[in-house]
């Protein structure tokens, strides 16, 4: 079992930074794929970017590329979603998903999910 945790969500501006942190509890972590997903009002949850066990390996939305960064540090049971020149529809709440599979880009393939953390893009 992977208990997860979202901060560093808040409201900026434009073309500011801002970095996701997701903290898992557990033994296995590292034995886990990670993904981030998000969901805007109205709108389905969809994938933003996964990385596999060993942080050998990522993939990206098509939106977000080149602009998010994921990471891991398996040492101390966390992940990271870097987010820079944000947009306005950027705007959701990010969620960190774990996956017993890798390069899964759809949240049915998630066994574990945090609560969430908003972000909010004022244009």
């Amino acid at each position: 079992q992977v208990h997860l945790v979202e901060s560093g969500g808040g409201l900026v501006q434009a073309g500011d930074s801002l970095r996701l942190s997701c903290a898992a509890s557990g033994r296995t972590f590292s034995s886990y794929g990670m993904g981030w997903f998000r969901q805007a009002p109205g709108k389905e949850r969809e994938f933003v970017a996964l990385i596999n066990r060993s942080a050998g390996s990522t993939s990206y939305a098509d939106s977000v590329k080149g602009r998010f960064t994921i990471s891991r540090d398996n040492a101390k049971n966390m992940v990271y979603l870097q987010m820079n020149s944000l947009k306005s529809e950027d705007t959701a709440v990010y969620y960190c998903a774990a996956s017993k599979d890798y390069g899964l880009e759809y949240p049915g393939g998630y066994d574990y999910w945090g609560q969430g953390t908003q972000v909010t893009v004022s244009s």
